[in-house]
């Protein structure tokens, strides 16, 4: 089995380094200056443990690799890229090419599964950064996080269990589940208050405004019937697994959408993550004001280029009040 990486930032590059250090045959997707720097001097795999570099083969699309039947391939762009990626992997994969969605949001293993029929989804615990050509970070040491897996929409086959052994053997946590989706959802409560990170800083996340996007999800997931796994369910998986601490002098800055801000890229997720809230809230009327605030302001941000951090928590706390007065 041949894993092509398509995404190598922050998960995609930490997931597919650590396969390729552990001995898998791995190919990674990446582009511009990241591609040039791995390409040229390898991937750089941070730690509070160690520092490793993995030279691995770099792609910047997938027409320049020959897939074929042993060939898996990881998903791990952000999903506004998602629709992008797809349509420029039918163009080159054969049509039965297994496409594992090793991405946040629920939309992913959707459209994926329009264009190819073997789809699986990962509930992504892996506190990864990249902020740096060349260079990712793993803020979990001895294990580099939680990767469980299943067939899309449900079920367990041979290729979740070869992907899940994989990944076990590789300093990750990883079991193939039949109700995969459940534990996405769960996940995705959880990601809304990425935006909340970005814009207001992580202490806002878990205040007030984090709380008000949360409850807003749990809201739309059961006003339109689909399960997701409880708060002590997810605990229990977690228990002590995780162990995040500082790489040298540097704690973690902050999650994805942070880093997307950071990064000054132009995008974010926001649209699938908060924006998932709304769109079913918009479907079964279910009223979602603080979910389209931060949707809204976050997608302004990223294309103003603005710094992280930058929003004040009580202005936009006094904004929904004002919106649901």
């Amino acid at each position: 089995m041949r894993f092509i990486v398509y995404g190598a930032g922050a998960v995609g590059g930490v997931v597919g380094g650590r396969l390729a250090e552990h001995g898998h045959d791995v190919v990674l997707i990446a582009r511009g200056a990241h591609a040039e720097a791995m390409r040229r001097s390898g991937l750089t795999i941070e730690s509070p443990e160690t520092t490793v570099a993995v030279d691995v083969p770099v792609a910047t699309h997938p027409s320049e690799l020959e897939l074929g039947p042993d060939d898996v391939v990881l998903l791990a762009m952000k999903s506004q890229d998602t629709h992008g990626a797809l349509l420029a992997l039918r163009a080159a994969a054969p049509p039965r090419l297994p496409v594992v969605c090793l991405q946040n949001g629920v939309e992913n293993e959707r459209a994926a599964l329009r264009l190819f029929p073997q789809v699986y989804g990962i509930n992504v615990m892996c506190p990864a950064g990249h902020l740096e050509p060349g260079v990712v970070q793993a803020y979990s040491s001895p294990l580099s996080g939680i990767l469980d897996l299943g067939r899309y929409p449900s079920g367990v086959d041979e290729t979740s269990e070869a992907v899940a052994a994989a990944l076990s053997a590789s300093t990750f946590v990883s079991e193939a589940r039949a109700d995969i989706m459940r534990w996405k959802h769960a996940k995705l409560l959880m990601n809304l208050r990425n935006a909340v990170q970005a814009l207001c800083g992580r202490a806002a996340a878990r205040g007030p405004l984090g709380e008000l996007v949360r409850a807003e999800g749990v809201a739309c997931l059961e006003a339109a019937g689909i399960e997701f796994v409880s708060t002590e369910e997810d605990r229990s998986r977690r228990g002590d697994l995780l162990r995040i601490g500082p790489i040298g002098d540097r704690e973690r800055p902050g999650g994805s959408s942070w880093q997307s801000l950071e990064r000054r890229t132009g995008a974010i997720e926001s649209d699938y993550l908060n924006g998932e809230i709304v769109l079913l809230g918009r479907r079964h009327g279910v009223p979602t004001p603080a979910n389209a605030l931060f949707q809204q302001l976050a997608a302004e941000a990223a294309r103003a280029k603005a710094a992280p951090g930058s929003l004040a928590p009580e202005e936009l706390l006094e904004r929904l009040r004002e919106r649901t007065a």
